[in-house]
């Protein structure tokens, strides 16, 4: 009982072997180019951000009042010329202002909460606005206004 191998068969035959040279794997990681792409992102996301922060166009009034010192990002409502009334940037209606208000602050009635008033609005709703986040319980309530320049 023996076996013959037929010329093809084998280790030895045709198609097996590599020829030419033998490459090695490539064991390191080149970061250079990563590095190169992370730094042109961030500076296009530091130029960029700025820009995204422009909200509902108000034209404030002036007053001598010192700029106040910010460590969080407030929650900000805006009385436009027209009399609309907007919760960061998305229009509300003025009764929905404190349900809205309940629905995102994070730290219930110590919410930080600023109303931008544009000159030229009514007072009275600048006034009903602010009368409604005040008797729902905030009273952490500033009003944005412009410092006036030289006098």
């Amino acid at each position: 009982m023996g076996m013959s191998l037929g010329a093809g068969g084998g280790r030895g035959g045709r198609g097996h072997r590599r020829r030419g040279r033998h490459h090695a794997l490539m064991s390191e990681i080149n970061v250079t180019p990563m590095v190169d792409v992370m730094l042109v992102l961030l500076i296009i996301f530091m130029v960029a951000a700025p820009m995204l922060t422009v909200g509902v166009p108000i034209d404030l009034p002036d007053t001598q009042a010192k700029a106040m010192n910010a460590d969080t990002q407030p929650i900000t409502v805006s009385v436009n010329q027209a009399g609309q009334v907007y919760l960061q940037e998305t229009e509300i209606p003025i009764e929905e202002v404190v349900a809205k208000l309940q629905a995102i602050s994070k730290t219930g009635y110590e919410e930080r909460i600023f109303i931008r008033g544009d000159k030229s609005a009514d007072y009275g709703t600048v006034m009903k606005v602010m009368a409604r986040i005040s008797a729902a319980g905030y009273k952490n309530i500033g009003l944005v206004s412009l410092q006036e320049q030289g006098q």
